[in-house]
């Protein structure tokens, strides 16, 4: 088995935490209630070092969990909580992500699938930086869109969280910097009528033209604020437009 990847860390930290603070409030409810480990144990049908691991944070499968709360008199749950979008990108995803880091002008300070954890917690593709200018941009890249709404927001709310990431000491250095949002989609038939379906929807969230987001991001042009821009991609490999793409109005 390879190295684990960022997910899988954060995700076995995460584990840890949540045994050792189950495990701990199981054992205060058994204290406060005047029980023995091997009341309870008995009770549950396991053995009692088996319960003492569980109250110390160790491993245990969720019916010797559900059991030992039913002992107690109370019950076990577990839910997902969601986050804003899954941290899974495709290859398409990635060649566009490519590309664009190909063409940037060095102004740019870029910051690879950046965390954000409070509001909420998700990942954003890429965050740019500009320390003379002081403007930061959130990159979203999406090859499809299947929610708009949900898109959207998911977007606002990463991007209104960027504070919590770890980046954002070096961006607000020399004072707190403006915060922006560029969308990029793939162009394939369903996007271009997607967003030409949308316009106003569009205009709203992203009304900087195509052409002058994508000057700023590879020249010295000044950054013009939220802006959609468009690849294209072929063979697996991607090319960032200078503008929309035919049959397209919006964002021209």
């Amino acid at each position: 088995m390879g190295a684990r990847t960022k997910v899988q860390l954060a995700a076995d930290r995460r584990t840890i935490e949540v045994r050792r603070a189950l495990g701990a409030e199981l054992r205060r409810n058994r204290e406060d209630q005047g029980l023995r480990q091997r009341s309870v144990s008995v009770e549950a049908g396991i053995d009692r070092a088996h319960l003492s691991r569980i109250e110390s944070g160790g491993v245990a499968s969720l019916a010797s969990l559900s059991r030992v709360a039913a002992s107690l008199g109370g019950e076990l749950s577990i839910r997902f909580h969601p986050g804003t979008g899954s941290r899974l990108r495709d290859h398409i995803q990635s060649a566009i992500v490519d590309a664009l880091l190909r063409d940037l002008d060095p102004r740019w300070k870029r910051f690879l699938e950046v965390s954000v954890y409070r509001p909420v917690r998700g990942v954003i593709d890429l965050v740019l930086h500009d320390p003379t200018s002081r403007h930061v941009v959130a990159i979203e890249v999406h090859s499809e869109i299947r929610r708009l709404e949900q898109l959207l927001r998911w977007t606002r709310e990463k991007r209104d969280a960027l504070s919590s990431a770890e980046m954002w000491g070096f961006a607000s250095a020399d004072g707190l910097p403006s915060i922006s949002g560029l969308l990029v989609l793939r162009s394939t038939p369903t996007t271009r009528a997607l967003v030409e379906r949308h316009a106003a929807t569009f205009d709203t969230s992203y009304p900087a033209r195509a052409a002058l987001a994508w000057a700023s991001l590879a020249g010295p042009v000044p950054w013009p604020g939220s802006g959609l821009i468009w690849a294209s991609v072929r063979d697996g490999r991607a090319t960032i437009l200078d503008r929309p793409p035919r049959g397209v109005a919006f964002g021209r």
